[in-house]
């Protein structure tokens, strides 16, 4: 099988391409500093463009993740974080989904989830910027435009009692791993594992979003102890999240703006990171992995 290697520019950086038959694999562009914190600006604009939808409309969300240390930790940004995450409980989710289509600001931003956007396989939605790339790395071949994001992660209702929360958490995961198998399929190490996702991806993406849909209305109409993003792992050893944490709410600085968070800060910090004002060693302070980049001229 024939391969050869490239090299190709993007904005100041080069990178290779390593193309092998009729697929192309690309290797990683470092986002300098420059470029990170432009991408920061712009995931910024996301994060107020949903708390201006939010605050309008009466509807609750979380900072979650990397934003909700970040606020905490650093007032803002991770300094080498590249992404944002927004959390809202499935019933605002869905209120915010439909408000999008009609008062999302479409001059500069485009919303994507799985029931809208043709090839898209995660169960949460994204916020993207206009006019902008921003190219995972082993997803350059996904079918939907990729532009600089933030997550949008609804909280579904988890079971109560150990047994079905057990058998939630399996479907979860299995689940998971099927949406991600067009995917793993080309960049997994493991020839097993590859195996494995390239038996899954023959699955319809209609079964799938039908099973993801099943899954989301079984225990909608519950008020469980415990909520989790379907299709994201919880934290390790557990089940989900308290669903106290994404109920009850308070303003957080973020960049000399206020956005919100849980009351409740240091429980939640603590059950997702542990000692979460201890940095990581440097080694682990990455940037998320990319194969091209595209930045406007200006950030708002």
């Amino acid at each position: 099988m024939e391969s050869w290697v490239a090299l190709h520019y993007c904005g100041a950086r080069f990178f290779v391409v390593r193309v092998r038959g009729t697929h192309k694999m690309e290797t990683q562009h470092i986002l300098d500093e420059v470029e990170l914190k432009r991408v920061q600006a712009i995931e910024l604009e996301m994060l107020l463009e949903v708390d201006r939808l939010c605050r309008k409309h009466g509807i609750h969300y979380n900072m979650v993740g990397g934003t909700m240390l970040g606020a905490i930790r650093h007032g803002g940004f991770i300094p080498w974080d590249d992404d944002a995450d927004i959390a809202m409980l499935r019933t605002d989710y869905e209120r915010f989904v439909q408000i999008c289509e009609t008062e999302l600001d479409k001059e500069r931003f485009y919303f994507q989830d799985i029931h809208s956007t043709d090839g898209y396989r995660w169960g949460y939605g994204k916020i993207r910027r206009k006019g902008t790339k921003f190219i995972r790395l082993g997803q350059e071949f996904m079918p939907y435009e990729q532009g600089i994001f933030i997550d949008i992660f609804p909280m579904d209702n988890v079971p109560d009692g150990w047994a079905q929360r057990l058998l939630h958490r399996f479907q979860c995961f299995v689940l998971r791993k099927e949406l991600w198998s067009e995917v793993g399929k080309n960049n997994e190490p493991s020839l097993c594992k590859r195996f494995i996702y390239r038996l899954m991806s023959r699955i319809p993406r209609k079964k799938l979003i039908e099973k993801y849909d099943t899954l989301v209305d079984k225990y909608r109409d519950q008020t469980t102890e415990m909520v989790r993003i379907l299709t994201f792992p919880a934290p390790k050893g557990t089940c989900g999240f308290y669903r106290k944490w994404y109920e009850e709410h308070a303003d957080y600085f973020f960049e000399d703006n206020m956005l919100e968070g849980p009351a409740d800060y240091e429980g939640w910090l603590t059950y997702k990171f542990g000692n979460y004002l201890e940095l990581p060693p440097s080694n682990q302070q990455k940037t998320h992995p990319v194969s091209r980049i595209e930045l406007p001229e200006e950030v708002h």
